[in-house]
């Protein structure tokens, strides 16, 4: 087993929490080091995939701290520690503004408030994936060599195995590199390794029965590493059961222009989704991230149908930013178009008298304003319901597309660590997907990935220098 270098602080994992963190701790004079699992110089992972967008809850990331401060209290159903949400709503714009100084440019992409602030360029407005030389893959590109150029070092090919941990404090991180396992020496670990979307056997133990039947929505490179050696090392974790994620055309399985969009949460979230007894099983107007956890939990993932009707396919359904309609067909997923309700049931292999009654009873809530009766309760203050009653109906074979698991190693507001007790872990740190207790609850509450990755990161380097200057 060699011994590495000393070093003031060690970041586990290259994404833009990781490298985030490694630049301003190196702006503070530390010296730092960082390992990337993947090999390659454009290493795959979720922050070279992403769409860009900074925001808080679907909010501009600019905006009143306390507006995203209840905004995020809200979503996460109180949840998140008002110490961590007072973080993110705080210094959301300090990342931005942060990035620009580091020559990153923005983008405006829509009306929409929520992309007021998007990597630049932004990634095209189609189908499909295209990320070569797209506002995350420049900005990690950027990020890394900023590293190099303050003295740093990102060693790629180095999987992280086990904290050194010596009287409760991480002294440093074993890793595994071309065949040897080497001992990196730090004052400080960050744990940034993007979440265990990835690993099926976290995924089967926490989010669904089925892991195999999801679609990994980004770039399925997460295995959740940081999460084994922190619990390992006695860290306290918090809301591994959420993620985050939308519902995808169930041919994205195997179909690279049906994702990461086209995504099906319009249809979904303003019609119904049915299980294979042509039964209700989610609230959806909570939106398309939780009707995607509520898939994956159900026995089969591949049962679900979204049901909804012309009205809903012409309205909602070619309002997304790159909308389903016509975005689903014209990518080669599966539309049934029926004239009844009962002729799509029997195109959809689901029991006719169920389907019929099922948009029945949802038709008569939606009618007289009682979508709270239904069963299971039907949210409408959130996205409204729409009838679903204008022929011709539609029916599309769905699936849960996951991007980044919410949940992970419990963090206070400077992304420290903490024990099964809520006591700092000394030199243990936790950012971005890694890190626990920001996004989720029973609402499956979206905080907004990026923003949570840059905010940790930054913290948890400023963090680490005061404690080395001490």
């Amino acid at each position: 087993m060699g011994i590495h270098a000393s070093w003031d602080m060690i970041v586990i994992g290259g994404g833009i929490a990781g490298l985030t963190a490694a630049v301003r701790a190196g702006q503070s004079g530390l010296r730092v080091c960082v390992l990337e699992k993947g090999s390659d110089e454009s290493y795959l992972c979720n922050s070279r995939y992403t769409g860009g967008t900074l925001h808080v809850c679907l909010r501009d990331i600019m905006a009143d701290p306390a507006e995203l401060r209840a905004a995020i209290e809200t979503a996460t159903a109180g949840q998140v520690s008002p110490a961590v949400a007072d973080a993110i709503a705080t210094d959301g714009r300090r990342f931005v503004r942060w990035l620009q100084e580091m020559g990153t440019r923005f983008m405006k992409i829509s009306p929409a408030a929520y992309h007021n602030w998007v990597l630049a360029p932004p990634r095209p407005v189609r189908p499909g994936l295209d990320w070569k030389g797209r506002g995350g893959d420049v900005l990690l590109r950027m990020l890394g060599a900023a590293v190099v150029k303050q003295g740093g070092k990102v060693i790629r090919g180095a999987r992280a195995r086990e904290l050194v941990m010596r009287e409760g404090r991480c002294i440093g991180v074993r890793a595994d590199i071309e065949g040897h396992t080497m001992t990196f020496n730090s004052a400080a670990t960050v744990i940034a390794d993007g979440g265990f979307q990835a690993n099926a056997e976290l995924v089967r133990e926490n989010i669904s029965p089925r892991p195999e039947r999801l679609k990994q929505r980004g770039a399925g490179t997460g295995a959740g590493d940081g999460l084994i050696m922190a619990r390992e090392a006695g860290a306290q974790t918090r809301g591994l059961q959420c993620f985050y994620g939308h519902v995808l055309s169930r041919q994205a399985m195997s179909n690279d222009d049906l994702w990461p969009v086209p995504v099906i949460d319009p249809l979904a979230a303003s019609g119904i989704v049915v299980d294979a007894q042509a039964r209700r099983f989610a609230n959806e107007g909570e939106g398309g991230v939780f009707i995607a956890n509520a898939i994956a939990r159900l026995e089969d993932p591949f049962s679900v149908h979204a049901i909804f009707d012309d009205a809903i396919w012409n309205g909602p359904g070619k309002n997304d930013f790159i909308p389903p309609n016509p975005n689903v067909p014209n990518g080669g997923g599966t539309l049934l178009v029926a004239n009844s309700i009962a002729e799509l049931a029997r195109m959809a292999g689901l029991p006719e008298a169920m389907l019929v009654s099922t948009v029945q009873e949802y038709n008569a809530a939606v009618v007289n304003g009682a979508t709270d009766s239904l069963l299971p309760p039907r949210r409408s203050d959130k996205i409204r319901p729409q009838p679903i009653e204008r022929a011709p109906y539609y029916a599309i074979p769905v699936c849960a597309g996951i991007t980044y698991t919410m949940g992970g190693i419990l963090v206070n507001e400077h992304a420290c660590a903490l024990d099964m007790n809520g006591v700092v872990m000394p030199g243990l740190y936790a950012a971005g997907s890694a890190s626990g207790g920001v996004e989720g609850g029973p609402r499956v509450g979206y905080v907004g990935g990026l923003a949570k990755a840059g905010v940790l990161g930054l913290r948890s380097a400023e963090h680490i220098a005061m404690q080395r200057s001490a």
